[in-house]
């Protein structure tokens, strides 16, 4: 066994013991998708997310973000089991959805910490390399270094899927000067040709092994920070942040017997009564979203996707009271423009419902 051999093995080994689900290896190399890449950005593919076309560069090729970048190790926490939520909206049509990954603690904190704590390991071992810490608010494929790395291969939703295990993993990564000897790469298309996530999403945001993010719930609810196209109002359902549908059909994710979920990832809750987010102030909004990755999204932002959760409610059943708040709100000066002219558009598409 080589020196590097071993190496790469206590760096994995210790990946595991700090609670990671897979983890491996990858080349430092540039993607292998810089036209379709630069296409999608091109195109305006990225929506609102400016950042991805400001560091377009840093996208391409990691070793423009880490100079002498020779290695990437990839990691992963599994943050949900494939379980079904129970359905709320059965029982209360007025809750808001959230997706599975932001209901526990905030997956920012919780992988950048170990990694770091894994950093400062590998610094004492090899004090002449540099070893920076990611977890997706740098400039980093991830999806597609983790593929090299073996944790997965990425499927037709754009997600990396771990084939028996599913798509419920959250990525961490460490770009390193340090030369490693990479993992085998995951075997790719874990799809072949079923078009499931396709079908299912209610935006028609997906085409194979791409995402129209303008049309993403997701984004529109967590990224997206001006007002909504009303035309997409009834599609967005009843989610306030994110979207897992197109997980929730995955064959991957409909096994049963799928590994453990990382302790911090317990949900905290798992939807939010409308009525209330829309009665929110901002230290509302924070104390809601402590410890959460949610956070991200700004008080305007939560009324806005509130009220077209709200909208689609009333569209189902009668509810004076959600009513009389989106009213009051269409109609309240101290609101932010974005938020009033929501609801207005919501009581447009209520009115055009009405027999």
């Amino acid at each position: 066994m080589t020196e590097t051999r071993r190496t790469e093995e206590v760096i994995l080994s210790r990946c595991r013991e700090l609670g990671f689900a897979p983890a491996g290896i990858a080349r430092a190399e540039p993607t292998a998708y810089e036209d379709e890449l630069r296409a999608w950005l091109a195109a305006g593919r990225n929506g609102e997310m400016a950042y991805l076309k400001r560091h377009e560069e840093l996208l391409v090729d990691p070793a423009r973000m880490v100079e002498g970048a020779r290695s990437i190790i990839c990691v992963a926490d599994r943050y949900w089991n494939g379980a079904h939520d129970d359905d709320d909206r059965s029982q209360n049509e007025a809750v808001g959805g959230v997706a599975r990954y932001a209901r526990g603690d905030d997956y920012h904190v919780v992988i950048k910490s170990r990694l770091r704590r894994l950093c400062d390991e590998l610094r004492q071992r090899f004090p002449q390399e540099t070893f920076q810490a990611c977890v997706d608010t740098v400039p980093l494929l991830e999806r597609e270094h983790a593929q090299r790395a073996g944790l997965g291969a990425v499927g037709k939703n754009t997600l990396l899927i771990r084939r028996g295990e599913g798509s419920y993993f959250l990525l961490g990564e460490i770009v390193t000067t340090l030369d490693l000897e990479p993992s085998e790469p995951a075997r790719p298309d874990p799809c072949g040709p079923c078009t499931r996530c396709i079908d299912a999403c209610p935006t028609n945001a997906i085409t194979p092994w791409s995402v129209d993010a303008t049309r993403c719930t997701s984004y529109l609810t967590i990224e997206h920070r001006s007002a909504i196209d009303p035309a997409l109002f009834p599609a967005i359902d009843n989610w306030i942040f994110g979207c897992d549908i197109c997980q929730e059909v995955c064959p991957h994710n409909l096994r049963k017997g799928l590994p453990a979920v990382h302790d911090s990832y317990t949900p905290r809750r798992t939807a939010f009564d409308l009525l209330e987010v829309l009665n929110w102030t901002e230290d509302d909004r924070r104390a809601a979203f402590t410890k959460s990755a949610m956070k991200r999204a700004r008080l305007e932002m939560m009324k806005r996707n509130a009220l077209i959760a709200a909208g689609n409610a009333l569209a189902a059943a009668d509810q004076p009271a959600l009513l009389a708040r989106i009213e009051s709100l269409a109609r309240d000066d101290s609101e932010p423009q974005m938020v009033r002219d929501t609801a207005v558009a919501v009581l447009a598409n209520l009115a055009q419902e009405s027999p």
